[in-house]
């Protein structure tokens, strides 16, 4: 009797263990997935964070080109603006030449004043184009908002397409691609018998902008 008593303790202890090791298997947490949705959140956070620093380096670079070409045009911009100071004495100069050309005067006086004024002119001329400084083509050239100042229009002869610029008024002057001053011109509007007519043509691009 008490030996069966002993067994049938031992098969009650042996039951409870098997349930209790059932019970803990059930209740285990999946660490695989655990770990993959981890691994996977982590992936997307650095995925995140690598753009953001290619974005960041990228913004620094592009503003350390601009401040680099800033930085180069500084000492043009400077100059610049010193010689723009001097646009009006050549304006003085063009006015002189001009209307001394247009008079008949004869004497040696009057051809050495004339002949000393373009001296004068030419070497002042000279050294302002040791600094950079260049006339912009006008006359002829197709009308192009970033040099010239339309002021007015007139109908295009024949032969002249539109947007050409038919006449300088004043001339403008750019260091490199640093523009001093515009150039004022007077441009091809529509053709002649156009214009005389009251009618556009249907082939005449949108009229300049009169500033």
């Amino acid at each position: 009797m008490v030996e069966s008593s002993m067994t049938e303790d031992l098969e009650d202890d042996a039951g409870l263990e098997v349930e209790a090791s059932s019970s803990t298997d059930l209740e285990e947490p999946d660490l695989t997935d655990q770990s993959a949705n981890r691994i996977a959140q982590l992936t997307e956070e650095l995925k995140a964070a690598k753009d953001q620093h290619l974005r960041l380096a990228a913004e620094f670079e592009n503003f350390r080109r601009r401040m680099d070409r800033q930085r180069a045009e500084w000492p043009q911009r400077a100059r610049g603006e010193v010689v723009k100071v001097m646009l009006p004495v050549l304006d003085d100069f063009d006015r002189s030449l001009d209307a001394a050309a247009q008079v008949d005067v004869g004497g040696a006086a009057f051809s050495a004043l004339r002949e000393g004024v373009d001296l004068v002119l030419k070497n002042f001329w000279e050294r302002l184009e040791k600094l950079g400084l260049s006339r912009i083509d006008a006359e002829g050239q197709p009308f192009n908002e970033e040099l010239h100042e339309a002021i007015m229009q007139m109908p295009a002869p024949d032969g002249v397409d539109v947007g050409t610029v038919l006449k300088e008024v004043q001339r403008g002057y750019r260091m490199g691609a640093l523009v001093l001053r515009h150039a004022q011109v007077i441009v091809a509007a529509v053709q002649e018998e156009d214009y005389e007519s009251g009618s556009e043509s249907e082939n005449v691009p949108a009229e300049v902008e009169v500033q």
